[in-house]
């Protein structure tokens, strides 16, 4: 009778342990992948693009970094549990300070000389690029992920007339980047909006091709940066992007798989 008993109290645990042990691994699984999933350093976290990348990054699991010029102005910004780290893009050494020990790079770096007639293209988009892009490599960062824009290539393109060659200086960042040894990915959005993410498809180009404009928003673009982050397909690709017309989510594996490497 006690053998009996036994063997059936031993089925039943086996039972019980069969169904629970799934979901115990599942969980572990869960949690050991946001705990992995890396240190990512935003910079640009402040402005409008770059706090859409600090929040995606966390909700992902990141631990995020956030190079900013204004502690009080960032944890307003950006929560209490975001790592800042206090700097000036156009400081020598603040990069290699910002860089230590991170994973990744997400820059949404871009100038703005009407509010600081300093912060101009050359200094901003260009200069501190190329700052970043070899402090990255020095420090064997994993990936850089840089927003540009549309229209880089586009010598006579209006927004060069108006801001001080900003697409020409924003190219010779991407080249920068390009030419750092480190896995990049290069976002070139359209007109940027503050409209809500995920909402419609996106379509891309390569290539830059004339005529290729069209907006999309920043909620958007960070979800290309966050998504990239730690992905093959991702890597030595540059990329144009606008929203499409049509309503839809976008399936990031066949986004990515879609784009063709650049050449080396």
């Amino acid at each position: 009778m006690n053998a009996t008993t036994n063997r059936i109290r031993r089925s039943i645990s086996l039972a019980v342990l069969a169904v629970l042990l799934p979901a115990a691994i599942f969980v572990s699984d869960a949690v050991h992948a946001a705990s992995t999933a890396g240190r990512v350093l935003v910079v640009g976290a402040t402005g409008g693009t770059g706090r859409e990348v600090v929040q995606q990054a966390r909700a992902k699991g990141y631990k995020v970094r956030a190079l900013v010029r204004d502690a009080d102005k960032a944890r307003t910004l950006l929560g209490s549990d975001v790592e800042l780290v206090v700097g000036d893009v156009r400081t020598d050494g603040t990069f290699e300070r910002a860089v230590k020990g991170v994973d990744y790079v997400v820059s949404a770096l871009g100038s703005n000389s009407r509010n600081d007639p300093t912060n101009k293209p050359e200094a901003i988009d260009y200069g501190a690029v190329k700052s970043l892009a070899a402090a990255a490599a020095a420090a064997k960062v994993k990936q850089i992920v840089l927003v540009s824009s549309i229209g880089v290539t586009d010598p006579n393109a209006p927004l060069n007339r108006m801001f001080d060659n900003i697409l020409l200086w924003k190219f010779k960042g991407e080249e920068a980047v390009r030419g750092s040894g480190v896995a990049y990915t290069i976002v070139r959005p359209g007109g940027l909006t503050n409209d809500a993410g995920g909402q419609r498809r996106i379509k891309t180009t390569q290539g830059d091709p004339r005529g290729a404009g069209g907006r999309i928003p920043r909620a958007d673009v960070a979800a290309i940066c966050v998504n990239a982050l730690g992905r093959r397909d991702a890597e030595r690709r540059t990329f144009e992007v606008v929203s499409d017309e049509a309503q839809g989510t976008v399936d990031w594996n066949t986004f990515f798989a879609g784009l063709t490497a650049d050449a080396r």
